[in-house]
Formats: C-alpha cells, structure tokens, sequence
C-alpha cells in the first residue's frame, strides 16, 4: 500500500483537521468578550454600564454586567453561551441598540468588532 493513496491521505488528512480545529477550540475557549462603547461622535463613553444577554429560541436572559473604562472598553469572562445580544445604557444618552454576537462555539473568545453606538450626544 503506498502512503500517496487516498484511503491514506483522506483520513490523513480528516484527522489533521479534527486535531487543528481542537486545538483551536482548546486554546479559544475563555469565555471572554470584549468590545467598546461611543457616543453619536465616536468618543468612548466612560462608565456606560453594558448588558450581556444569553440569546435561546425565544428569550434573551441577561448574564451579566460590567462598566467602561475611560476608553469606553468592556469585557466579560466567564460567557458559556454561543449566542449573545450586547446592549449599554448610560444616563443621559439612553441606551444603544442591541447587537447581536454569534459564536462559533460555546465559550469563544471574541473582541466585538463594531462598537456599541450612542445615537445621542454626551451631555
């Protein structure tokens, strides 16, 4: 059997895509999400609180909470969920709209990539 036929190679590389795709679970699966929170101006909104909803068929629950740094930055840990809606509010600007995050698996790490935007000016 020479190691160039298909019903080598194949498994081969199935295999090889199983373990890669394991191993990319394995190292991002932290639970982390992070992200950021502007104003109608695009400047970072301090002290915004922002929401975590788990997503599911017909509700979404919210998990968790957490304030902005001075940059307008947030992050959670600990997220087992796949599907999420991020939200923030702050007073005097209201709340930004929903957005919703899809994972690849359950626990992924991911930094948002579109802030959540204020449609309001900073007082």
């Amino acid at each position: 059997m020479s190691w160039r036929s298909r019903w080598v190679v194949v498994p081969a590389l199935l295999l090889l895509i199983v373990l890669g795709w394991n191993a990319y679970v394995w190292t991002h699966a932290g639970g982390v999400v992070a992200g950021r929170v502007v104003d109608a101006a695009g400047r970072g909104v301090p002290g915004a609180s922002v929401i975590l909803y788990a997503r599911s068929f017909v509700t979404n629950d919210e998990r968790q909470r957490t304030l902005t740094g001075a940059g307008g930055d947030f992050r959670f840990t600990g997220n087992t969920n796949h599907a999420l809606q991020l939200q923030a509010e702050a007073p005097g600007l209201g709340r930004s709209d929903r957005v919703t995050v899809r994972l690849l698996f359950k626990g992924e790490d991911v930094q948002v990539r579109e802030p959540l935007r204020f449609a309001g000016k900073v007082s």
